[in-house]
């Protein structure tokens, strides 16, 4: 059974709504949410913020946190998974940043992922390193993991 339709599944069977912010997936958690019949009853709505000024104006990140801690960090993955669930009808959000490259620099290499993950009751964040697994495959393993997420929130 693939990640997404246990999300489906799972989300629909608890009544959870939820809602994603993607910078670095371009949308590609919905949209592997949304292949799974069912999804309609589970998915709010996606948020694909991938400049600066969207993730600002669409999700009210901090022009301040982005000057200070980048794009790419915890910080602003936790303000996009409030955010999306701010402006959303959404209960459980997730959010990823992140550089698929190629490249990145020695402070933020390739393959660096933020992610975040908000519920009513706050946010978490971690931060992963696939490696350089190339654009397709960071971009592939950042699905998986923020899937993998969300079903640790949602009931079995």
């Amino acid at each position: 059974m693939s990640l997404a339709k246990d999300v489906v599944e799972r989300a629909s069977a608890a009544g959870i709504v939820i809602a994603t912010a993607e910078s670095c997936t371009g949308g590609m958690i919905s949209a592997a949410i949304t292949a799974i019949a069912g999804s309609s009853r589970v998915l709010d709505r996606g948020f694909v913020t991938y400049s600066n000024a969207a993730k600002i104006d669409i999700l009210g990140i901090s022009a301040e946190t982005l000057d200070t801690q980048g794009a790419v960090s915890e910080q602003v993955a936790a303000e996009m998974a409030a955010g999306a669930l701010k402006h959303s009808n959404a209960t459980l959000s997730v959010s990823v940043t992140g550089i698929a490259g190629p490249g990145g620099s020695d402070f933020k290499p390739e393959g660096r992922v933020c992610f975040g993950i908000a519920t009513n009751d706050g946010v978490e964040t971690q931060q992963i390193d696939f490696g350089a697994l190339g654009r397709t495959g960071v971009r592939e393993a950042t699905v998986a993991h923020a899937l993998e997420l969300l079903l640790e929130k949602l009931p079995n």
